[in-house]
């Protein structure tokens, strides 16, 4: 079992397993979000997550549509701030990666938004560097619609 919290321990969850994608965004929004270059997240099939504590805690921010629906939304606990697991479509879960107080034993596999980094940021490593057109015709290939 893998097990995640966060800052204030308030909202705990368990993840049986993390299949991914796990994803680092160079959004703006991800960036404001995680007050950093990217933010780090994986995604959790429904019947792999588990809520354990806290669902009174978690509150919910949804930032107005500027392009099309769905909103950018962001769950954080009431108590610390902190970001929260949010539900994802078809009953899956987009967790946090720095919630998790242990392995998931998957590592990231892709940079997304890429156009949009910080310009203080610098990208390295191997891993697939997506723009927004290409992430979005590559979740349309996997779940068989249109980008």
């Amino acid at each position: 079992m893998i097990r995640g919290s966060c800052l204030c321990g308030g909202v705990r969850f368990e993840i049986a397993r993390a299949a991914g994608p796990f994803e680092l965004c160079h959004c703006s929004k991800c960036r404001k979000v995680s007050g950093s270059a990217y933010r780090a997240g994986l995604l959790v099939e429904g019947k792999d997550f588990r809520l354990v504590e806290g669902r009174e805690l978690i509150k919910t921010f949804e930032a107005p549509v500027v392009e099309a629906p769905p909103a950018y939304r962001q769950c954080f606990c009431g108590r610390c701030g902190c970001p929260v697991p949010i539900p994802a479509h078809a009953g899956d879960w987009f967790v946090p990666a720095g919630l998790l107080d242990d392995d998931p034993n998957i590592k990231p596999d892709k940079h997304i938004y890429v156009e949009f980094k910080a310009p203080w940021d610098t990208i390295t490593g191997p891993l697939p560097q997506m723009t927004k057109q290409q992430i979005r015709a590559h979740r349309a290939r996997i779940s068989g619609t249109q980008a």
